[in-house]
């Protein structure tokens, strides 16, 4: 990564951050919502004033030339950008900060790292651009298995490789940041075309590893739709996969890696599918005065096959939030793009659907229409967002976001379900009566992904237990009404004990034996997806 070194505490880089007009509009929203004109706020400590114990471990020389102990990189990494990460950050409490940060090179500097960590009986974690929000990332130890914590950052492997302009595909080292993976493809007229929230801040090998959600909304909603086939570096050796468009043969070994969280291997490289950088788009906002006739209107979009770029529905609270309406009604963000051709027989087919559940299109629908009007400002708003929990938190707000998705027969009352249960669970562990706004971030056929967002005013001293009531109380109302406990955000340690829930037993025991397997040690990401 070029340019200032990434916080250590807060989103992006030091010399980033939300401006003061921004800070204001957002904290004027919570003043409003709470009825405090001011709110107690605590001191972030600085990297130099942290307490970090001494390392466990002493590298060897032939480690030294790409790993660490120095204080900003093990502070660094020690955290991702969970709610609780922050809070934990925020009290100065760095105990799970890793001894050793590993920087390789190439896959036999991995290798060496892996090696060296399983004789010192260490725990190793894999980190991409440390973006985690489920506790994905930070090394927590027992101290009785594992003597020592260190992680290794990809950031080294961030080369695009080659490029198959016939084939449409690309060979791209798994440490590549987005902003920089997309600068190498472009001179080559193709693109990924996945960005996540997290984009400029996280890497293909974390996507992979993750199934990340990204910017299409249908059709290509993961990263899994765009893997080829994978090279993954693991304590018993390197595995790589054939390079195919389809196959038959037997369970796709590219699955048991896509979504494994670091726990089976290092995913080194990967041939990524391509798409052609989009030269058609057509964008407009449409208001509905109900959520639910929205969903529909989205239900019927997504049925007739047309297949959105963008799609998102965002609920009038949210929408009131985030300065993209009054309030009083639901907005739907709708776009389509091409690098082959006009959308714009699409967008009216859509635009007829949405008038069906009773949408008014906003009058700009050209192809910037998606920075205008509410799509404009919700969309500057959601990619603003991670840099407001830097100033929130330490005011003692917790503010915290769970997303999941359900068929659409369930939705509406789902919806109802989770959203009074969270409700009540925020008045219980606060006292006070809080919010929960809804907006939906992917479509398919068969169903949507809400994305749900609560908001409490907290108590310093009390913050972790209050928000982990409430999301305790938010995770058993989506597993008892049928949903799933992530639909991107990965499992991480957050979201554990309702995965283990959620998949089958049998399966569960299938997965510990690929981990004793692959990973004879247990030393990757312990805890993470399942125990050692």
């Amino acid at each position: 990564m070029s340019g200032a070194r990434l916080k250590h505490y807060g989103w992006g880089r030091e010399d980033e951050g939300m401006t003061a007009e921004e800070q204001a509009f957002v904290l004027g929203r919570y003043h409003a919502k709470f009825a405090h004109d001011a709110f107690e706020t605590k001191a972030v400590p600085r990297v130099e004033d942290l307490a970090l114990r001494a390392p466990r471990v002493a590298l060897p020389s032939s480690l030294a030339a790409f790993c660490t102990s120095e204080r900003y990189d093990r502070v660094a990494h020690t955290y991702g950008k969970s709610y609780p990460d922050y809070v934990r950050a925020m009290l100065g409490d760095y105990d799970s900060a890793p001894d050793v940060v590993a920087y390789p090179r190439n896959e036999a500097e991995i290798s060496a790292v892996m090696d060296w960590a399983g004789g010192v009986s260490a725990s190793l974690t894999p980190f991409g651009g440390g973006s985690s929000v489920c506790g994905g990332v930070e090394p927590r130890i027992d101290g009785l298995r594992y003597k020592a914590a260190v992680t290794l950052d990809l950031r080294n492997l961030g080369k695009v490789v080659e490029v198959d302009q016939i084939s449409r595909a690309a060979l791209i080292e798994g440490g590549a940041f987005g902003p920089s993976l997309e600068n190498q493809l472009k001179p080559h007229g193709v693109t990924l075309r996945h960005f996540p929230q997290s984009f400029e801040y996280s890497t293909l090998g974390g996507w992979i590893a993750t199934r990340s959600g990204g910017h299409f909304a249908s059709l290509y909603t993961h990263i899994d739709d765009f893997v080829e086939s994978l090279r993954v570096v693991t304590p018993r050796g390197i595995l790589e996969t054939r390079r195919l468009p389809g196959s038959g043969a037997g369970p796709s070994p590219d699955r048991m890696f896509i979504g494994s969280e670091g726990t089976l291997g290092v995913i080194s490289r990967a041939w990524m599918r391509l798409q052609p950088r989009p030269k058609f788009r057509a964008g407009t906002s449409i208001r509905f005065h109900s959520f639910f006739g929205a969903a529909r209107a989205l239900r019927a979009i997504a049925q007739a096959g047309l297949y959105p770029s963008n799609c998102r529905i965002v609920d009038a609270q949210e929408a009131f939030n985030t300065g993209a309406a009054d309030g009083s009604v639901a907005i739907m963000v709708l776009g389509f793009e091409s690098g082959d051709h006009s959308p714009d027989a699409w967008m009216a087919r859509a635009l007829e659907c949405c008038a069906d559940h009773g949408g008014t299109p906003e009058a700009a629908k050209g192809s910037d229409a998606h920075l205008e009007g509410a799509a404009g400002i919700w969309r500057n708003a959601f990619i603003r967002m991670p840099y407001a929990r830097e100033f929130l938190t330490p005011a003692g707000l917790i503010n915290d976001t769970f997303e999941t998705a359900i068929t659409w027969d369930r939705f509406e009352s789902f919806h109802d379900k989770v959203k009074a249960a969270t409700e009540r669970a925020i008045v219980e562990a606060t006292g006070l009566k809080g919010e929960v706004t809804c907006r939906f971030t992917h479509v398919y056929p068969d169903g949507p992904a809400p994305y749900f967002s609560f908001h409490a005013l907290g108590r310093h001293g009390a913050l972790l237990e209050q928000w982990q009531a409430i999301k305790n109380s938010a995770s058993d109302a989506l597993i008892e009404a049928g949903g799933t406990i992530t639909h991107h955000h990965a499992v991480g340690r957050d979201h554990r004990p309702w995965y283990d829930r959620q998949r089958p037993d049998i399966f569960a025991a299938a997965l510990r034996a690929a981990k004793r397997e692959l990973d004879p040690q247990g030393m990757l990401n312990p805890g993470v997806l399942i125990d050692p």
